[in-house]
């Protein structure tokens, strides 16, 4: 009898915890997974680079493909616009959000909002800032992809440029990216010993990530600032090369170069955008870091398709803090491109292969 009542007094303990837990409107993710024909929520940024505009196209194909219902938006890279959307999705009853966020470290109350509701959530290539509310981000390694890019700019200027030293300046992306100070982090591990050899040479003295990001990744502000630095301190001088972002960034900088009567600067660049591409192959520009968006938008397909046949999360491949908690990382491996071998990294994409001629 008294094994009973414990048993009994056991089962009472456990309908009062799982009844507190309803009522506290915090609903358990399911362990088992979920329905194979699910919504899957994907908030998306914008679609004004050919990144997320591929993006977009792909997540929709590809889910729907893989069975599920896709509900895919894109914020105009307006914060309140993105918060409006993901409230939307949580009401449709998405089971995972994908979130690629305007702002980082602006989306926390949202996204607890979606855990309280039982939903998985995955960063899509930037990190999700500031809160516990995230289960894992998908991106190519940020700092990884800096790297390369500092490396670019070095063998540029030592084929293209002659013996140093070079006459450089800097560009950074958006800041409220938090991809946009990483990339910036690892160009600079790049740089920095040259710099202080007095091998690069940034002549207007502007170096550090505050001092070169580009507001929203704008390319007329940084077309603006190029212009800027140009008139201010180069009139006497040559520019060998520039540290660029991304590969719009790239474009208007070299627009600002030649307009201003320079020689073609060696630039960097980032996301093998098609009008890009066309430039590296006529010389233009020098490199850009591919990430390929059918890989990035594979893997996240990927991590869902887990969640739903209920194995839960893969392994990540790193984690790295977010100001709440380390966050597991799925990190894809970035790849340089100059022209020299752009057949070759282009050689499973028909599209831009088709660029090459």
């Amino acid at each position: 009898m008294k094994m009973k009542k414990r048993l009994s007094l056991l089962s009472a303990a456990m309908g009062l915890l799982v009844l507190a837990v309803t009522c506290s409107g915090v609903k358990l993710q399911a362990a088992d997974g979920f329905a194979a024909d699910a919504a899957i929520g994907v908030a998306l940024p914008w679609i004004g680079t050919q990144n997320w505009a591929e993006a977009d196209e792909m997540f929709k194909t590809e889910l729907k493909k893989a069975g599920f219902k896709p509900i895919v938006q894109h914020a105009d890279n307006k914060v309140p616009q993105q918060q409006q959307q993901i409230e939307s999705m949580i009401q449709n009853g998405v089971k995972v959000l994908v979130v690629g966020p305007v702002d980082g470290s602006q989306l926390g109350a949202v996204l607890e909002e979606a855990k309280a509701e039982g939903i998985y959530v995955v960063g899509y290539d930037r990190l999700l800032e500031n809160t516990t509310a995230v289960d894992g981000v998908v991106q190519f390694g940020s700092v990884k992809t800096g790297e390369l890019q500092g490396q670019a700019l070095l063998d540029g200027l030592a084929k293209l440029k002659g013996k140093g030293p070079y006459n450089i300046e800097l560009f950074g992306g958006g800041p409220a990216d938090p991809n946009a100070p990483n990339f910036f982090k690892g160009a600079m591990k790049i740089l920095q010993p040259k710099i202080d050899d007095g091998t690069l040479k940034i002549v207007s003295g502007q170096k550090e990530f505050t001092q070169c990001a580009t507001l929203d990744w704008d390319n007329s502000k940084a077309q603006a600032r190029m212009d800027s630095l140009l008139s201010g301190f180069y009139s006497d001088k040559e520019i060998h090369g520039v540290l660029s972002p991304n590969d719009g960034i790239a474009r208007a900088i070299i627009t600002a170069s030649e307009q201003a009567g320079q020689k073609i600067p060696v630039v960097s660049g980032l996301d093998a955008e098609n009008e890009s591409v066309k430039w590296i192959w006529e010389g233009r520009q020098y490199s850009t870091v591919a990430k390929p968006t059918d890989v990035l938008v594979g893997k996240t397909i990927e991590i869902i398709k887990s969640l739903q046949a209920g194995k839960g999360l893969p392994a990540p491949d790193t984690t790295t803090p977010n100001g709440k908690k380390d966050v597991g990382l799925y990190e894809l491996a970035p790849l340089v491109v100059t022209k020299e071998h752009e057949k070759e990294a282009f050689a499973n994409d028909p599209g831009r292969l088709e660029l090459l001629k």
